[in-house]
C-alpha cells in the first residue's frame, strides 16, 4: 500500500517540492532586497541562491511569484506537505524523489494529464479512492506480463462507450455467479463425502 501511496502523490510532492525550493532558495534574497542587513543564515541561503546560473535564479524567482499568488490556506497546506516530505524515512523519501524526477521528465502535456487525473482522484470518496489505490498496488506488485495484461485491459475499458462498459460489468457479474456458484457446489460434495 505504502508504494501506492507514494504513486499515488507524485503530482503533489512535485508541486510542493518545486514550489518550496523556490521559496527556500528565493526567500532570503528577496528579503535581503527588502528588508535591508541579512541574518547569517539568510546570508547562507542568499550565497547559495547568487551562486546558481542565472536561468536557475530566474526560474526559482518565477516558482517563488507563483508561490506567493497562492492563497494562505494553499501555502500553509504546502508547508505542511512539504514538511511531511522532510520528516519521511530515507527510503521513502528517496522513492517520492524519484517519482518526482520521472513526473519532472514527462512533456508538459503528460504533466498536465497527470495533474488533471490527480484532481480527479481527490474528489473521488476515501472509499473509491482507497479501491483505486489497491487496484494501483496490484499493478504495481505484478510480475511484468500481468502488469502489462493489466494495463492494456484498463486502456481497453477507458476506451469503452459507458454502454458497453456496463454491459462488461453484467457479464463479469454473472461469471463471478456461476464461480461462485460451482464453488459451493463443490464445498457441498466434499461435505457430504465425509
Amino acid at each position: 500500500m505504502k508504494r501506492a501511496r507514494l504513486a499515488g502523490s507524485v503530482t503533489v510532492t512535485a508541486t510542493v517540492t518545486a514550489l518550496f525550493c523556490a521559496m527556500l532558495l528565493s526567500a532570503a534574497p528577496a528579503r535581503a532586497q527588502t528588508a535591508g542587513p541579512a541574518t547569517e543564515g539568510a546570508t547562507s541561503a542568499e550565497e547559495r541562491f547568487r551562486s546558481l546560473p542565472l536561468e536557475k535564479q530566474e526560474e526559482l524567482r518565477q516558482r517563488y511569484r507563483e508561490l506567493m499568488k497562492l492563497p494562505p490556506e494553499e501555502r500553509a497546506e504546502l508547508r505542511k506537505r512539504y514538511d511531511r516530505l522532510l520528516t519521511m524515512p530515507p527510503a521513502e523519501r528517496a522513492a517520492v524523489e524519484e517519482n518526482y524526477r520521472r513526473f519532472m521528465g514527462m512533456s508538459p502535456e503528460e504533466r498536465g494529464q497527470v495533474l488533471e487525473h490527480w484532481k480527479k482522484f481527490k474528489q473521488l470518496s476515501p472509499e473509491k479512492q482507497a479501491e483505486l489505490k489497491g487496484a494501483l498496488h496490484q499493478v504495481l506488485s505484478a510480475s511484468p506480463d500481468q502488469r502489462r495484461q493489466l494495463l492494456e485491459n484498463m486502456k481497453r475499458w477507458q476506451q469503452m462507450t459507458p454502454q458497453e462498459r456496463q454491459e462488461m460489468r453484467q457479464r463479469l457479474k454473472e461469471r463471478r455467479n456461476e464461480l461462485k456458484q460451482k464453488h459451493q457446489e463443490r464445498r457441498e460434495e466434499r461435505l457430504h463425502k465425509r
